[in-house]
């Protein structure tokens, strides 16, 4: 009886989060799939293909087999696309026809009746785009009216297609609308996320129908005579200004995405990795925001997991074990399960608690002769196979544990978005042939003097929604003791919004003095800024009463959830810290014990820690009515084999 109370609570529960995060299109009582397992999900590629009842039987229970939660089901090109020679038509279920959407339902429905979640990309490879969008409603660039970003590679391949124009509703609309359309909808026990990939829309100098005339009502000048100069030195005021129209665009597209995918019955999950807008505000847009790494470094992930805790949301996923070793498939079939232990636990360091592996190619009954390039190879004949339902069990238990409560931060970090958009083009050497702006923000990190503090981001528009209570800030799930500012510009509205923010009582620590970006500039922008600095005695120290929740020498990366009063702490192994794209063959080798020690400060009351990071090893502790436990975590990998690149490896994501 206890057992049935304690899951009718947790589903109160559970809808009422959904109704606070503006998911009121889900059907009544439908829960975040993502709350119901904390099992590893799989990307699931389908090529373009016949796909059959058989095959996805195998395939399915194959992962369910081997502890894995559910799939997202990703359409792609036909495998003779490799061979540009090879102009062959491969067969398939033709694109959103009837018997697309009939095995589409039979893979929803068997993927549910064993357990598995079953979510849908809404569309085919990466940018949305068919060959159904007109050229009208296709992606543009400014200065080439002829010129619509073309879709290739698809389901339809060979048939080319144009990406969506994701600035102009009127253009993006009628796609999801015939997407949503076109989606089966097979009554199913779990609920069903419609999933959005990384930002890969063509973005320098991207450009919409009506931008010279909306951008000359909000600046008041015509942008247009200077944008082939944009990106040059010089213009970074008007470069910032055109971002700002770019961003809200853009982010009016999340909306769009989650509004339209809720009112079909559907929860948003995605990536916002890569887009030209705010991406505090983008990742908050969604239902279920997603990380990525290794294209991204783990710690980029602070900024979804942020974004998820500002807007009081639970569950972030990330896309895990991409391009592992490199680009585009580097050691392929021959990943190690320490090696990806090491992402793994640098991701759940940067807040992520549920990992959706990449993945797991579509392949013929009883085979794995299919691959994917840019992955880590999952299935029968992977070269960590038998490791995996070990390893899917030690991720499960952690996801479970990070889920706990919210994250527990002290400090708001100011996520310098102004000084991204001014930079603009990054240098040569940080760019990667398919990254080449600032805006994308893979290169920020919190400051270390606040690695005891376990701080998150946050932007203007999560200050202006924060509520101050005897002198901390409330927004979403998070309370903060302070809001720490080090940007080289600030806007004007957010300068405005902190100052009030001070004079409610709020800590604010101001490194350096920000100057205003763009060309609407603010007289009392500097009134404002000796307003915030007057109200402390030092704005550029942390407050003393704001004692660290760790302390010692060179802290370990952790990362905290607090539970009532229950705080969770998970410690990766020191091996995962800062790592950086791609990862050596055997990276995560370790033959020692590492030792580090420290004090935890919760509730008042300090607790010493003397953290033994044997091989391979992370800790997990739980602080509860004034003791201190260890959870076993223990999972130990194979001892992985340790290769050198060869001296003339030429990495060719580089620009050069």
């Amino acid at each position: 009886m206890a057992r049935l109370l304690s899951y009718l609570l947790f589903l109160i529960l559970c809808i009422s989060s959904c109704r606070e995060t503006k998911v009121s299109g889900i059907p009544e009582g439908r829960i975040n799939p993502f709350e119901l397992t904390s099992a590893p999900y799989t990307r699931y590629w389908w090529f373009a293909s016949e796909i059959s009842d058989k095959d996805i039987r195998y395939n399915l229970d194959w992962l369910k087999q081997n502890g894995f939660g559910g799939v997202e089901i990703a359409w792609v090109y036909p495998l003779n696309r490799f061979n540009p020679g090879d102009t062959t038509y491969t067969p398939r279920q033709e694109w959103l026809s009837s018997e697309w959407r009939e095995i589409v339902a039979y893979a929803v429905r068997y993927a549910d009746s064993i357990g598995l979640g079953c979510d849908l990309t809404l569309g085919t490879l990466w940018p949305f785009g068919d060959s159904k969008v007109p050229f009208e409603q296709a992606s543009r660039r400014f200065g080439d009216p002829e010129w619509r970003q073309v879709i290739t590679r698809t389901w339809e391949h060979p048939l080319p297609g144009y990406v969506v124009d994701h600035l102009t509703p009127s253009n993006y609309i009628p796609y999801f609308a015939r997407l949503l359309e076109a989606f089966p909808k097979p009554a199913a026990r779990i609920a069903q996320s419609g999933f959005i990939d990384s930002w890969e829309v063509e973005t320098e100098y991207l450009w919409a129908e009506g931008m010279k005339e909306e951008f000359e009502k909000r600046f008041s000048y015509d942008i247009t005579p200077l944008m082939d100069s944009i990106y040059q030195p010089g213009f970074e005021g008007y470069l910032y200004d055109y971002m700002c129209l770019v961003s809200d665009k853009v982010l009016t597209f999340y909306e769009e995405f989650d509004k339209r995918l809720n009112n079909a019955g559907f929860f948003s999950r995605g990536q916002v990795s890569g887009a030209p807008c705010d991406l505090i505000s983008g990742y908050a847009r969604l239902d279920i925001p997603e990380g990525e790494s290794m294209l991204f470094e783990p710690e980029f992930c602070t900024i979804p997991a942020s974004a998820a805790l500002l807007s009081g949301k639970n569950v972030v996923t990330s896309e895990t074990f991409t391009c592992l070793y490199g680009w585009p498939a580097d050691y392929l079939r021959k990943e190690q399960t320490a090696d990806l232990k090491l992402v793994a636990d640098a991701l759940f360091a940067n807040g992520i608690n549920h990992i959706v592996w990449h993945g797991k190619p579509h392949n013929p009954a009883s085979q794995d002769t299919v691959s994917f390039y840019a992955s880590t190879h999952t299935g029968p004949s992977a070269h960590f196979a038998d490791e995996l339902i070990l390893f899917n069990g030690y991720l499960e238990k952690i996801s479970g544990y990070m889920k706990k409560g919210n994250k527990y931060s002290d400090i708001a970090v100011y996520l310098p978005t102004e000084d991204a958009w001014v930079k603009g083009v990054m240098p040569k050497e940080q760019q990667f042939i398919w990254a080449w702006g600032h805006y994308e923000m893979r290169y920020v990190y919190f400051p270390d003097e606040l690695a005891g503090y376990n701080p998150s981001w946050i932007n203007y528009e999560f200050l202006e929604k924060g509520k101050v209570r005897k002198g901390k800030l409330h927004v979403g799930n998070g309370i903060f003791k302070a809001i720490y500012l080090d940007s080289e510009y600030v806007d004007y509205k957010t300068v405005k919004r902190l100052a009030n923010l001070a004079d409610e009582g709020v800590p604010v620590i101001m490194k350096q003095i920000p100057r205003e970006p763009g060309t609407l500039l603010h007289d009392d922008y500097k009134i404002l800024i000796d307003k915030i600095a007057k109200s402390r005695s030092d704005i550029s120290l942390i407050p003393q009463e704001i004692r660290p929740l760790v302390r010692g020498e060179s802290l370990p990366r952790y990362w905290c959830r607090k539970d009532k009063n229950t705080l969770y702490v998970f410690f990766p192994n020191p091996n995962s810290n800062m790592l950086k794209f791609p990862l050596n063959y055997g990276q995560s080798f370790q033959a020692e014990t590492q030792i580090c020690h420290l004090f935890l400060n919760f509730l008042g009351k300090e607790y010493e820690l003397d953290l033994q990071f044997k091989p391979y090893q992370s800790l997990l502790y739980r602080i509860a009515d004034g003791r201190m436990d260890h959870i076993d975590i223990e999972f130990v990998p194979p001892v992985p084999v340790v290769l050198d690149r060869p001296e003339d490896y030429v990495a060719p994501w580089l620009v050069r």
